[in-house]
């Protein structure tokens, strides 16, 4: 990172000192991770896929939504300019900052019981249940925890898990989850194929809805290969 040039951009930008100084250290936080994780890369030479990766892993590691290191980078791939990567970072801290944290207990097909369970643990939201639940271990320690079965649990992580993808609530989760798939597996798919599997899955099981429109699907895919892993499965 050419540092001095950096805050110069910055002051341009009329950033007071204080946000200079984390913006600059909020930047080479991701530089040194580039460095870990992505040898022989430096920040004028990132891809996509890498800022993604770092997104996921930072909020893996830290709990805490990555809004702030996205604001931050903005600034810098607007120094660099790099437009494509500046609205990447935009785009997914909005859905970081905007986006209220959707209820368990309105997901349809939840059991009232297993829901009073998991508020009694003061798990009421899908980001507490993602924080609580979102490797195998945890899953099963917060099994004997909660005393749900690990395959209940399972179920709310994953409807959890889809839920942060835009559009997906009570109803689209309980369709995607139904049908098997998870945000990982919706990435795998083509737009096209997705759509004609929901539809013949919709018309041939019990499910109470509509299957997506195409142009919902293609969406529902794009976002998928581009939101952050954050459950191991």
């Amino acid at each position: 990172m050419n540092e001095s040039e950096f805050r110069v951009f910055l002051k341009r930008e009329r950033r007071k000192d204080s946000a200079i100084e984390q913006i600059v250290e909020l930047t080479a936080t991701f530089e040194s991770f580039l460095g870990e994780h992505y040898p022989g890369s430096s920040l004028d030479q990132i891809s996509a896929e890498s800022l993604e990766s770092y997104v996921s892993w930072l909020e893996s590691e830290t709990g805490e939504t990555a809004s702030e290191p996205l604001w931050a980078l903005r600034y810098y791939f607007d120094f660099i300019e790099n437009q494509p990567l500046s609205d990447l970072a935009g785009e997914m801290r909005a859905e970081r900052v905007k986006r209220k944290p959707f209820h368990l207990r309105d997901f349809r097909g939840v059991n009232p019981h297993e829901i009073a369970k998991l508020e009694a643990l003061y798990i009421d939201n899908i980001d507490q249940m993602l924080d609580a639940a979102r490797t195998p271990r945890l899953r099963q320690d917060f099994s004997e925890q909660s005393g749900l079965p690990p395959e209940t649990i399972l179920e709310f992580v994953t409807l959890a898990d889809l839920a942060r993808l835009s559009g997906v609530r009570g109803v689209r989760a309980r369709l995607y989850f139904e049908a098997g798939l998870t945000p990982e597996i919706i990435a795998t798919w083509e737009p096209e194929a997705l759509h004609a599997m929901l539809v013949e899955y919709v018309t041939r099981s019990s499910f109470e809805g509509i299957a997506p429109l195409p142009k919902e699907t293609q969406n529902l895919v794009e976002h998928a290969r581009r939101l952050p892993k954050i459950v191991q499965y």
